[in-house]
């Protein structure tokens, strides 16, 4: 039994003193003890994100205020924990890309800064010793841009935030949030397409207008060459970049490897004349091409400035049906050959895909003004008119995204001379003269008129 004091039990005077001191110690606790923003949106002095601001991290916490995050960070903070991965200061300043940060820090550019911070915020509480270990592999965290983080630890001990190492773990520790030091400035994806995107717009937009380009009728090049970026189509048309006929001298053509030939064409028509030798059946082409005319010499140069050509390939049983006298004639080989180059790249499949859509397409050749005709046939591709026409036989022999070569049953000609060769000779009809016919109709008319006189007269 409780003692009574005055009357009163002592049970009651003890629950008394604990409501007391239960009601003092309510008043002096702070509002909000885990240093988390009030609704009203202010932040606790004993807050990481205070912290962040009076750190040794001076140039985080200044580009924090330049993106004008603040807000955003009060509002992360206000519903969870976070854990913020500083670089050092000297990651800022010195190792960081001058062009890199001058483009972080102009006005237009603000979702990337704002991008950049945020991917080293995580909405979640992780210290140093909540590390993965290293049998475990690397954990991935989301970040407050919507991008992911890895932390991973290696069995020497090191620690490390994507590709950068963790120097001053639990740097800061407050009781909604931990800052952690490390070695260099984070930067995710979206950030660094956005920069390559800008600086290749200003690359473009910094060049100045100029006319176009004038060409030497005499020698067919330009008269003012300007350098040509790597992988740039060529200026001049193909036609003023080939070597002139037979009877002329040769152009004096630089080889492959020069400093304005961005591609190796020898070797690559030195593979696909291989290709041709190996596939087998197309000998004469490739015999044509080496040691009958130097055509393989010029395509090399032509693919060397830039220009791509697909070679349609009669194969050995269509040139055999040659004859000599389509041969023997000066500079022959090479306008034969000329009509099988198309200049652009053209494969089986985008060659049937235009002439299903289009019927008929006429692609230009090496050979002005003839051009080829293609159009769909039995499921194929067939080119030239009527008897002089060849199928797209063996497709793709070759394709490297600069040349092409596709395989085909018989030698074209253009139209013009087919219709020259397969015209028969026109048979020479005798026709009596008109004077005969007119003396003859005369002689009638006197005859029935004189009763017979007239037709003695005309014998």
């Amino acid at each position: 039994m409780g003692s009574s004091i005055y009357g009163v039990s002592s049970s009651h005077i003890s629950l008394f003193l604990f409501f007391s001191f239960l009601s003092l110690s309510t008043a002096a606790l702070p509002q909000n003890p885990s240093g988390k923003s009030s609704p009203s949106g202010q932040i606790n002095s004993n807050s990481v994100l205070v912290a962040l601001l009076d750190s040794h991290y001076t140039e985080l916490a200044e580009l924090v205020e330049k993106a004008l995050l603040l807000q955003t960070l009060e509002e992360a903070v206000g519903k969870h924990n976070i854990t913020i991965f500083a670089p050092r200061n000297e990651a800022l300043e010195r190792q960081l890309d001058p062009e890199f940060k001058r483009f972080l820090l102009e006005p237009g550019n603000l979702k990337s800064l704002q991008s950049l911070l945020m991917f080293h915020i995580i909405p979640k509480r992780v210290g140093s010793h909540q590390w993965p270990d290293p049998k475990t592999g690397p954990v991935k965290h989301n970040t407050l841009c919507n991008d992911h983080i890895c932390l991973t630890s290696q069995s020497t001990g090191k620690k490390t935030v994507d590709s950068a190492e963790l120097v001053r773990p639990d740097d800061v520790i407050r009781p909604d949030g931990v800052i952690h030091g490390i070695q260099q400035l984070l930067i995710p994806r979206s950030v660094i397409e956005d920069f390559n995107r800008r600086r290749n717009l200003r690359s473009i937009t910094a060049v100045l207008p100029e006319g176009a380009p004038e060409v030497d009728p005499r020698t067919h090049r330009l008269k003012n060459p300007a350098p040509i970026p790597v992988g740039a189509p060529p200026v001049l048309p193909i036609y003023d970049a080939m070597a002139p006929g037979p009877s002329l001298a040769p152009a004096p053509a630089p080889g492959p490897g020069g400093p304005r030939h961005h591609f190796d064409g020898e070797s690559q028509v030195k593979d696909f004349i291989q290709t041709l030798l190996h596939y087998g059946g197309y000998n004469e082409m490739a015999d044509i091409l080496v040691n009958l005319t130097s055509l393989a010499t010029e395509m090399g140069r032509l693919v060397s400035e830039g220009y791509v050509i697909t070679v349609l390939a009669p194969n050995d049983e269509a040139m055999a049906k040659l004859t000599t006298d389509q041969l023997s004639e000066p500079g022959a080989p090479e306008q034969i050959i000329y009509y099988h180059i198309i200049p652009e790249y053209q494969t089986e499949e985008s060659m049937y895909n235009a002439v299903r859509r289009f019927g008929k397409v006429k692609y230009d050749t090496l050979r002005l003004p003839h051009k080829v005709v293609a159009q769909e046939a039995d499921g194929s591709v067939k080119f030239g008119h009527g008897e002089g026409s060849a199928y797209l036989f063996d497709p793709d022999i070759y394709t490297d995204g600069r040349i092409s070569v596709q395989g085909i049953d018989g030698v074209l000609f253009p139209e013009e001379e087919t219709q020259t060769v397969k015209k028969p000779a026109a048979v020479k009809v005798a026709s009596k003269p008109r004077r005969g016919k007119l003396l003859e109709v005369g002689c009638w008319m006197l005859g029935s008129l004189g009763g017979g006189s007239g037709f003695r007269w005309c014998q």
